[in-house]
């Protein structure tokens, strides 16, 4: 037998197969239907859902000559880009109340669950190999070459958002992949099927994108728009984003030079905008005085776009600095200081990862954010926020906010919308020692009982901590779909239910949530990049790599593995990553990792010291994925309790895991007793 057809092999291409498709979807499937990306981890929980019921039918059936996969992966694609999202407003109008008009970006509640079973599907199909597999060498072997793969599909997947690759080179890829591992050879009915399916998949999504003409960054599908009458605009996962307006265009919105209009003659000169996007806000900047600019975009290929097709082209003035990063991480980073900081239009419209209720803003507007604005004021600088509010407890609670952080109310300007009212805040030292302001000033109550936003709970959206009404029947939904899955993959491999794990299920359900709180940590202190998912994902991966080989090495028997767990969960829990913000970096990112990583890595031990000695390798793996979907559903009490409490919930759900395997262990001693 060649290497590549070696069991080890085998698994390891599977590995990266289905963790490079997991993420293809997860990053595909939001992007082209909008509302997708309000259920934060619906694509993770329904990836989960596949791989473990696809694990469970692996031990009936052996990887099946017929690519299963193929038809799947066709009807799946041609789905999503059925009910794709485009909306193409008129000229006449706010683009924004056209679309709150149209509901086109509402939740379609059938959509949804037809979303989650196909990407489910999917994905059992391409995880059913893992079953045989998984069962084809020591347990502790196998868990080892499968996070291989795993880690190699990351990298794949990493390096297809570093170069702005589009999906059809994704496609591609995963066929490649899946060629590889044998999925499709030269000869048969099945390797037909799988080329003509990988075929379609890429023609479909090259054919889409030359007629829509889609951009693809690391964060969006970007869509440009050239209006006979008009200028032109640009569009993010189908819904309108940024308008390219001209300084004297009568249709720049209002709230870009409210500033300018309350200190008609005062000069800004050192300037801050984060959320730059195509340059608006750095040409009004630029028009009045400034004699520094510092840009900050955290879409490279939306400053692209600023830099080449920005009317008034800001951004080639030498007196403009691009940087694109994270904004709350330079505002951490940068020893400048500034007459004026924008906090522009930066409602991102999609997460900053999917194992998480965070938006790429969510930590730009905490308390803690604007205390560190405020620091990097000058004498007598100014912080300006401005933005459309369709929720109007939002300009209540952003002033409470600042009078919070100032200890002075912010001067605020409303703009009256029939759906989408505008509003601009400032606040700072340069407002509070104003003698007289140029242009009217609303009255506006921050001294509400509403909940601020904070670096633990930000969530600067919800105007109380709660979780909506319609995140419980998605979750519903989606736990019901997944119970029905399981039931029929148990009866089809002719498996008793009663052989699944409930002790893996926890460890799965704890270990999704301490992921989730991770991701949540190094976005904090470093920024919600791609680039910082990426690398958290890996380092996890890395940590579980190294608990394998300590379990290998040394046999961990009895509590000690959830001893030194708790105590490291203990740590966090009395450290929280706000305490962490200090420098220099370096520093920082050694003792966050130290911090975050040593639960990841006792986990682990706790995992590898059952599995080792697990006779079902399959099962316990089946088991512990399924776990991650409910800790998929669990993850949302964040919006409840936040992130630091999330602690006591992940040490909950292990507890129960060390006494549902002390539980097993007795069982096992009683049937030993009684043979």
């Amino acid at each position: 037998m060649s290497r590549l057809q070696s069991p080890e092999a085998r698994l390891f291409l599977t590995s990266a197969i289905v963790l490079f498709a997991e993420l293809v979807f997860i990053r595909w499937v939001p992007a082209n239907v909008v509302y997708v990306t309000f259920f934060s981890n619906l694509v993770l929980m329904a990836s989960f859902l596949g791989i473990g019921v696809g694990i469970l039918l692996g031990r009936r059936f052996e990887p099946p000559r017929l690519p299963f996969w193929a038809p799947l992966l066709v009807i799946t694609t041609l789905f999503i880009l059925a009910v794709k999202i485009d909306f193409r407003p008129v000229l006449a109008g706010s683009v924004l109340a056209q679309l709150a008009a149209s509901h086109v970006a509402d939740p379609n509640y059938f959509v949804l669950p037809i979303i989650f079973v196909l990407v489910a599907g999917l994905m059992a199909a391409l995880a059913m190999p893992l079953g045989p597999l998984l069962r084809a060498m020591p347990p502790l072997r196998a868990y080892a070459i499968d996070i291989a793969g795993s880690i190699a599909g990351i990298a794949a997947f990493a390096l297809c958002s570093a170069l702005s690759l589009p999906p059809p080179v994704w496609f591609a890829t995963l066929g490649v992949a899946l060629a590889a591992r044998g999925g499709l050879r030269p000869s048969g009915g099945g390797s037909l099927l799988g080329f003509a399916s990988v075929a379609t998949v890429v023609a479909a999504t090259i054919v889409l994108q030359a007629v829509v003409g889609d951009i693809w960054s690391p964060y969006y599908r970007i869509t440009m728009f050239f209006p006979d009458n008009g200028a032109p605009f640009l569009a993010v996962n189908g819904i309108p984003h940024q308008n390219f307006y001209p300084l004297n265009s009568p249709q720049r919105e209002a709230f870009y030079d409210q500033v300018y209009r309350w200190f008609p003659n005062r000069t800004f000169a050192r300037v801050l905008v984060i959320g730059a996007g195509n340059g608006t806000d750095v040409d009004g900047a630029l028009a009045r005085g400034a004699t520094s600019v510092d840009a900050v975009e955290i879409d490279p290929r939306i400053l692209d776009l600023g830099e080449r097709l920005h009317p008034d082209r800001p951004y080639a003035d030498p007196r403009v600095r691009e940087i694109v990063d994270d904004g709350r991480a330079v505002l951490r980073r940068t020893d400048q200081t500034y007459d004026l900081i924008v906090l522009a239009l930066t409602d991102s419209l999609t997460l900053s990862s999917t194992a998480a209720n965070l938006r790429l803003e969510s930590f730009l507007y905490t308390e803690e954010s604007l205390a560190e604005a405020r620091d990097h004021l000058a004498p007598d600088g100014v912080l300006v926020i401005y933005n459309y509010y369709d929720q109007p407890f939002l300009i209540g609670k952003l002033a409470g906010m600042l009078n919070d952080v100032f200890g002075a109310p912010p001067i605020v300007r409303t703009y009256a919308g029939p759906r989408n009212p505008g509003a601009a805040f400032a606040d700072g030292p340069g407002v509070t020692t104003a003698r007289s302001l140029g242009d009217a000033v609303d009255h506006i109550d921050g001294a509400g009982a509403l909940r601020p936003a904070t670096d633990d709970w930000p969530f600067l959206y919800l105007e109380t901590p709660s979780i909506a009404g319609y995140y419980i029947v998605v979750l519903a939904m989606a736990l019901l779909i997944a119970a029905a899955a399981v039931l029929i993959a148990a009866r089809i491999a002719g498996t008793e239910l009663r052989r699944t794990s409930p002790h893996f299920f926890a460890l799965g359900a704890a270990f999704l949530l301490l992921e989730t709180r991770n991701l949540a940590t190094f976005s904090l202190l470093f920024g919600s990049t791609w680039t910082v998912n990426a690398l958290v994902f890996a380092a996890i991966l890395l940590s579980v790599l190294a608990a394998i080989g300590v379990s290998a090495r040394w046999r961990i028997r009895g509590p000690i593995p959830y001893v030194l767990l708790a105590a490291s969960l203990l740590a966090n829990y009395l450290v929280p990553p706000a305490t962490l913000l200090i420098d220099p970096p370096v520093l920082r990112y050694v003792l966050a990792a130290t911090l975050a990583f040593l639960p990841v890595f006792f986990a682990n031990l706790v995992f590898t010291a059952s599995f080792r000695d697990t006779r079902t390798a399959d099962m316990a793996f089946a088991s512990n994925v399924l776990g991650a979907v409910v800790g998929g559903c669990l993850e949302y009490a964040a919006l409840v309790i936040g992130y630091q409490q999330l602690l006591v919930v992940i040490a909950a759900l292990y507890a129960g895991a060390f006494v549902l395997a002390r539980l097993r262990l007795l069982g096992d001693r009683d049937l030993a007793v009684a043979a």
